[in-house]
């Protein structure tokens, strides 16, 4: 799609469109799938389906759908039951889906995605023909997160962020993120005096921006938070973003100006990359020295174990790390090839000396380019 034009020509224009919706517009505050949340939300789906538009809903709402079947009062805070409810939730979730659809004469279909289905080669591929196919065929890909297997470390947090690469992966021309609020504000929506922010322009706007932690009547894991993070990543590879609350997406796909709308600044980027950057939270930190940061941030180089000066934090080969120059600020984010336990003895050491003294295997680079992405020089926050 084309990134000129005014914001209503833009969402004219697009013919793919990523939506997410979150639990608290689908269910009740007993934890239930609301049937006429789905119904209205199914009604808005079909008359886009109508004038062209490839949709993929990306659903959260699994997890709050099985709580009153097990008679759970609220969303558990254990790994465990939260798959169990999912894996009764799911299943009543995308059957209402199913139903609703299949009065437009809509075929849906289920997908639940992994980290590592968008983050591993292989797998991305096979999700990537997956998607291409169920489109092709005129299914409504309905998306969500496979709480059920998903752990601590293969999970990516939240449905904003699985959206955001899932738009990335079938290369959308639109994100819409729908909320409890009808967009960002410059404050508390529910402070006098809080005003809408109708358009975030430039990538390091977004930046500046930090919000407190929220929920929604403790049935989702996110908040404004993660719907920033969502931005974020979607923009970052060029996909305009749209925020606004469940009952405003009609108004939203018809073009108007409704929620925040952040344009799409950045350029396609791996999503392994994406992922990286926005998804992982670091589970330590390599110290590098002033050549070292000059090579990875300037030449795009690998981190060699020359560069290194020391290592912080409990980690295992493959695992997200930061990369912190001698000021102790991450200039970047990859995945480290040793534990933490063997860093000690690479530090500071030229491929030759360790290969002498290690064995050829530990010639390898301690964090590969293609396994690296830089962040963003740190921004004086403005909270909201």
């Amino acid at each position: 799609m084309n990134a000129g034009g005014s914001r209503a020509e833009r969402v004219a224009a697009a013919r793919r469109v990523v939506l997410k919706v979150g639990s608290s517009s689908l269910t009740t505050a007993e934890g239930g799938i609301d049937p006429e949340r789905v119904r209205r939300l199914v009604t808005v789906l079909a008359d886009a389906r109508g004038r062209g538009v490839e949709l993929v809903l990306v659903s959260s709402g699994a997890i709050a759908a099985g709580l009153a079947p097990l008679g759970l009062p609220r969303r558990p805070r254990a790994l465990p039951a939260q798959q169990a409810a999912a894996a009764v939730g799911q299943g009543l979730l995308v059957h209402r889906y199913t139903e609703e659809l299949a009065g437009y004469g809509i075929v849906a279909g289920q997908v639940l995605l992994t980290a590592d289905d968008v983050t591993r080669r292989s797998h991305y591929r096979n999700a990537h023909q997956t998607f291409a196919k169920l489109l092709e065929l005129g299914v409504l890909p309905i998306v969500n997160e496979n709480d059920t297997v998903a752990t601590s470390e293969i999970k990516f947090g939240d449905n904003d962020r699985l959206a955001a690469l899932v738009a990335h992966l079938v290369h959308a021309d639109l994100l819409v993120l729908l909320s409890d609020v009808d967009g960002l504000y410059d404050g508390p929506p529910s402070a006098p005096g809080s005003r809408l922010v109708p358009e975030v322009a430039l990538a390091d706007d977004l930046a500046a921006v930090r919000v407190g932690k929220a929920g929604s009547a403790g049935l989702g894991t996110g908040g404004m938070r993660t719907k920033l993070d969502a931005a974020r990543i979607a923009t970052g590879a060029g996909i305009p973003v749209v925020l606004t609350s469940a009952d405003r997406v009609g108004d939203v796909l018809a073009g108007q100006s409704v929620g925040t709308w952040f344009h799409g600044a950045g350029r396609r980027r791996p999503t392994r990359q994406l992922w990286l950057a926005h998804a992982t939270e670091p589970k330590g930190v390599l110290l590098l020295d002033e050549g070292a940061v000059r090579a990875v941030t300037e030449r795009r180089a690998s981190l060699l174990a020359a560069g290194l000066t020391g290592a912080t934090g409990s980690f295992a080969a493959g695992d997200p790390v930061d990369l912190s120059g001698p000021d102790g600020v991450p200039v970047a984010r990859g995945l480290v090839n040793f534990d933490s336990d063997e860093v000690p003895s690479l530090v500071g050491k030229t491929s030759a000396v360790l290969r002498r003294e290690l064995g050829a295997a530990y010639e390898r680079e301690v964090v590969h380019r293609d396994d690296l992405v830089l962040l963003p020089a740190p921004t004086p926050p403005r909270r909201v």
